[in-house]
């Protein structure tokens, strides 16, 4: 078993998706960046803006370790 946050990965699935600790790690940094905004700035929008552009940078890694393509290289059909 791989260890996900607080859940564990089966290891065939975590054989099959190689790039998944190091999107894991990406989220669970986004999510601290988030934290850190929310306590030093003391403001919920500013900590949900970081949040969210952090989390959209996980998103490309993940979408670029499974594909091998940058978001920007694809279609829109083939994002959704």
């Amino acid at each position: 078993m791989v260890n996900l946050g607080l859940s564990r990965v089966d290891d065939a699935v975590a054989a099959k998706h190689p790039g998944l600790g190091e999107y894991a790690a990406c989220q669970s940094s986004a999510f601290m960046k988030g934290i850190v905004t929310l306590v030093t700035v003391a403001g919920s929008l500013a900590s949900y803006g970081v949040t969210r552009v952090e989390t959209q940078k996980c998103s490309d890694l993940w979408l670029f370790l499974e594909t091998g393509k940058l978001p920007a290289d694809m279609g829109a059909d083939q994002r959704t």
